[in-house]
């Protein structure tokens, strides 16, 4: 660390650094609030979207049970197209969004496939969806975690360590030029007392 130098100039650009950081300080600790609010929500639509997905999968699974019949290839019945993704800035972190899935159905002939399958296509392509969705969520929430921990760290940088030192420092040069203030009034007063004393 450098040395400091105790004058009257370091003790005012201590003050003014002082200031600018607790000025700073509540701008970010508004910000630190929100992305943890946005994290918070964030994280819970990503459960919701958990949860909607189990219970598709369920409800598809129980209407179609003959889905677990090995030897039917549905490998190729649904086809991802295109996945359109647009980003969001939110609080200075950038987020994406899915905005549209195009998936196709394979054709097939209606005397080849059983009459469930298009049924099942449909359900597969919201399957499909709602996977992307969840992935799309889940970099949300990772990119939202570690904004929050950079404000975190940021907010616990100046209320902990920056404001609490420049405090110090002021405190030191302040205690330090009252000190030669002091000696100073002594040494006037020695003098003069000096100065009187070869009069008597």
């Amino acid at each position: 660390m450098a040395k400091i130098a105790l004058n009257k100039s370091a003790l005012s650009r201590e003050k003014q650094r002082r200031s600018s950081y607790e000025r700073y300080l509540p701008s970010l600790e508004m910000k630190q609030k929100q992305l943890l609010a946005e994290r918070k929500q964030a994280q819970l639509l990503l459960r919701e979207q958990e949860s909607r997905l189990t219970q598709l999968e369920t409800d598809i699974a129980a209407r179609l049970p003959m889905l677990t019949v090995e030897s039917i290839d549905l490998s190729q019945l649904i086809t991802v197209d295109e996945v359109a993704l647009a980003e969001e800035n939110l609080l200075g972190t950038k987020l994406p969004q899915l905005q549209a899935v195009h998936c196709s159905v394979t054709p097939y002939g209606y005397l080849a496939r059983p009459h469930w399958f298009d049924e099942l296509s449909e359900a597969l392509q919201e399957v499909v969806r709602l996977r992307l969705e969840r992935e799309v969520m889940t970099v949300r929430v990772q990119r939202l975690e570690k904004a929050a921990r950079t404000i975190t760290q940021r907010v616990n940088l100046f209320s902990k360590v920056l404001i609490p030192q420049a405090s110090a420092t002021i405190k030191r040069i302040g205690l330090f030029l009252a000190d030669q203030e002091r000696a100073g009034v002594v040494r006037s007063k020695l003098a003069k007392q000096k100065q009187q004393e070869p009069d008597q």
